[in-house]
């Protein structure tokens, strides 16, 4: 009687709820038949999920299978239930079967098959594996690379968000410092040093740190995930992966290699090293073992490379290098392994027979390619040999150090010896060189020079002669020793000349002079010259004579104007502006000037999208129409000024107008227009949207997405934020139907004002092929031939053909019988050989 009761009181309960909530609404019904069901796990109390309808001759209904006290059915109502909560983390799919019995208990239909999937709600916290880490981290190692994983896991479904979990650092101590130490990769848990962390981290002053670890699910995009905590104690150990001390190597050594010269090594054994070149040699002298030994393979030459730079490697067993490479500097040290060389084969100094007693004659020249300013290039010069030795030896000295030469005597005579040919001794005290000077006795400078003419007149010239022309020819003469410093002459424009326009060059050979144009002329500065133009020597006149008038001459340069082109203030004009101005803002006012002070009058050219007009007299620049920095941010015209007179020269400038952008462009879709999800559905599947916005972006953008309003469209769709650029579209529920669906979407920007996009996104809901895309059914257009008509086209084609073929066939064979019959007939052999 009580168990009686007991299933009455329970199908009241379920008639009850049956008819509160509204049957038809809430719960499905039909006939006996294979069924799935999707349930989520976790329900409260008495939960109805379909109603059996039951068909005479069956009165009743059994359910049998996988019901674990949970899944029951009411016989008579055919209600299919559940008494408590299912668990998906115990069992994720149950199935039953039922069957349809008469009046005695009979069986007359079924059994049918029964699937219900337990959906999965969000009702396990994540776990770490440990409740506590322990790792070491090495002084400045390397930002990013981990070492230190941690590790959780979720029990709930790992294909919907509520087992994507998320790793965060709440906090380290101690934090002497503002900035984190460390950082950790929010899907992989894996801990590693952050840029700060990688300068900062000190084992002399804090060598332990504890991380407080956090792993939320749902991906630690909700308020409401689930969370758990762990402590990772970290120990920072001193770095050894440090650059060693330059090393310092002597030149051409003559000891057995490869020679080790430094070492260095990574914090734990196992490391593969390397060497990596920094600059490309033809030979690298340098090897490194896996001990990390650096060795020289071969003797160096300073002179050939004073300085060898390289990095040293340090990668793990994949070839991942494990930290920064470490620069190695190698110093070739200089040894004394180059002799003295003379700058020229042979030096030539010249001097005057008057010269006095220690004049400085000139300075040999020597060179000694080992290292600058060291003993080993330290260079002594010594007089081993003079000749001839007229009219005494020793003429000549030579300072020890300069390699300079003086005289020690006054008694010069070109009359008696023109030349003098010297022998030096030059040393660096382990190698000794010999050098050749010829020292040439000139004659003394008594002679000045004397100009052809004293006047050469004016010369007319246009302004726009090019620079470099030569527009005059002079000519003076000089009766000292040819080809000396004495008779050499050189012309120099002493007045009437300010800006240096004009500049005379001479030929050594012939001392002629040729007055060039120097400087662009310019008739409105200055239409006329009158030039003086003096002839000196370079060597210094003897005592008693001096420059006179013989050595002046005089000429007059006039300019004739020409009509040059107008000129602008600049040549390239810039001009920034926002793209929302309005049309006929002022941009720009530009000046060109005519030299000759003409009227001048503006055009644009280039002008492509009509954008800017410019005032014709007073170049002022405006626009012309709206701009739109999405079409074209550089704006690129031509302005020209043009002289109004018969002539009309004109010249361009360039005129830059950058458009800066104001926030005018709604956002829009880049990726996910057409989406597709397929049936039936499956709980968690989600499509990718990624939003974007043709305005510019100076920082990364920040894109909100929402669903608009719309019948059923916020009960059967969400749509969750991955980042500032993209999104999650996803179903609510797996019941929606198979068809098109147009779902309202709203993305909002973060301009200023922000700007709104309203789009439409077109989701199908399809069959799906085993390759996960989606099907779609061709139908039958009207017009398209069916199978049958097709079969008939190809059929008549094909015996159109056989009759063409045919056709030929019986002709060919006509024309072979009646030759055979005309030769048959034929007895004369010329009319076999015609026939034939």
């Amino acid at each position: 009687m009580v168990k009686l009761c007991g299933l009455h009181l329970l199908y009241l309960l379920v008639f009850h709820l049956a008819t509160c909530h509204g049957i038809n609404e809430l719960y499905a019904s039909g006939p006996l038949q294979d069924m799935t069901f999707s349930v989520s796990e976790g329900t409260i109390g008495v939960h109805v999920i379909y109603q059996f309808t039951i068909e005479l001759p069956a009165v009743s209904l059994r359910l049998s299978g996988e019901k674990d006290g949970v899944i029951e059915i009411a016989s008579t109502s055919g209600y299919l239930y559940l008494n408590g909560s299912l668990d998906r983390e115990n069992k994720e799919i149950h199935r039953l079967q039922v069957e349809a019995l008469n009046v005695a208990g009979q069986k007359v239909k079924g059994p049918y098959s029964i699937t219900i999937n337990v959906q999965d709600i969000n009702d396990n916290p994540p776990k770490f594996e440990k409740s506590k880490y322990d790792g070491v981290v090495w002084q400045n190692s390397r930002p990013g690379k981990p070492f230190l994983y941690v590790r959780a896991t979720d029990r709930d479904d790992p294909t919907t968000p509520n087992a994507q979990l998320f790793y965060n650092i709440l906090h380290h101590f101690p934090n002497p410092y503002k900035s984190m130490l460390f950082q950790i990769d929010n899907v992989t848990g894996a801990i590693s040093t952050s840029e700060p962390g990688s300068r900062l981290l000190n084992p002399q002053t804090q060598a332990t740190f504890t991380l407080v670890v956090t792993v939320k699910d749902l991906a630690g995009m909700s308020e409401n995930a689930l969370t758990s905590n762990t402590d990772v104690e970290i120990t920072v150990k001193e770095n050894l992966w440090k650059a060693p001390p330059k090393v310092s190597i002597k030149e051409n050594s003559t000891e057995p290699h490869p020679i080790s010269i430094t070492q260095v090594h990574w914090n734990e054994p196992g490391a593969k090293y390397d060497l990596l070149q920094k600059e490309r040699l033809p030979r690298f002298p340098f090897t490194i073992d896996q001990n990390g030994t650096i060795y020289v393979t071969e003797p160096l030459d300073r002179e050939e490379k004073e300085l060898y730079s390289f990095f040293a490697t340090a990668k793990d067993k994949g070839g991942e290098e494990l930290d920064r490479p470490l620069p190695i500097f190698v110093q070739v040290e200089d040894i004394n392994d180059n002799p003295p060389v003379c700058q020229n084969a042979l030096t030539i100094f010249e001097v005057q027979e008057n010269e006095g007693l220690g004049s400085n004659i000139g300075t040999l020249h020597a060179t000694d390619m080992d290292k600058e300013n060291t003993l080993n290039s330290r260079l002594q010069f010594r007089i081993v040999d003079q000749n001839p030795k007229i009219p005494l030896d020793n003429l000549f000295i030579i300072q020890q150090e300069a390699g300079t030469f003086q005289l020690s005597s006054s008694s010069l005579n070109k009359r008696v010896v023109s030349n003098y040919f010297v022998r030096v001794e030059v040393t660096d005290k382990v190698f000794t060189t010999l050098c050749d000077v010829k020292i040439n006795v000139i004659d003394i400078n008594d002679q000045i020079p004397i100009f052809e003419k004293s006047d050469y007149g004016n010369w007319i010239i246009l302004e726009d002669t090019p620079v470099g022309e030569v527009i005059l020819e002079i000519q003076a003469t000089d009766a000292d020793e040819p080809f000396t410093g004495s008779s050499q002459i050189i012309y120099q424009i002493e007045e009437g000349d300010q800006n240096k326009n004009f500049i005379i060059e001479t030929d050594t050979k012939t001392n002629r002079g040729f007055v060039k144009i120097n400087k662009v002329l310019d008739f409105e500065m200055s239409s006329t010259y009158n030039l003086t133009v003096k002839a000196t020597n370079p060597e210094p006149l003897v005592r008693g004579v001096q420059y006179n008038s013989s050595s002046t001459a005089y000429f007059g340069v006039v300019v004739v104007d020409v009509n040059e082109v107008p000129v602008f203030s600049k040549n390239i004009y810039i001009v920034h502006i926002f793209e929302d101005v309005p049309v006929g803002t002022l941009v720009m006012t530009v000046m060109a000037n005519d030299p000759e002070g003409d009227q001048i009058r503006y055009t644009l050219k280039s002008n492509n999208r009509n954008w800017l007009r410019i005032d014709t007299f007073s170049g002022e620049i405006y626009t012309a129409a709206p701009l739109d920095r999405e079409v074209e941010h550089e704006y690129k015209v031509e302005i020209t000024a043009t002289e109004e007179n018969k002539k009309s020269q004109s010249s361009t400038a360039v005129f830059m107008l950058y458009i800066k952008d104001v926030n005018d462009n709604p956002p829009r879709l880049a990726k996910g227009n057409h989406l597709f999800f397929c049936h039936p559905l499956r709980g968690g599947v989600r499509a990718e949207i990624q939003a974007t916005d043709d305005d510019e972006q100076l920082y990364s953008p920040e894109f909100t997405f929402s669903l608009g309003s719309g019948e059923n469209i916020k009960s059967d769709w969400e749509i969750s934020r991955i980042n500032g650029t993209h999104a999650y579209l996803s179903p609510k529920h797996t019941n929606l139907e198979e068809k098109q669906y147009s779902i309202p979407l709203i993305i909002n920007d973060n301009g200023k004002p922000p700007l709104e996009g309203n789009l439409n996104l077109q989701v199908n809901i399809c069959r799906c092929s085993n390759e996960g895309r989606c099907f779609i059914e061709v139908e039958n257009h009207p017009g398209m031939p069916s199978v049958g008509m097709a079969v008939g086209i190809l059929l008549g084609v094909l015996i159109f053909i056989g009759l063409v073929v045919g056709g030929v066939f019986l002709k060919m064979k006509n024309k072979k019988r009646k030759e055979k019959e005309l030769k048959k007939n034929a007895v004369e052999s010329s009319e076999l050989k015609t026939l034939t």
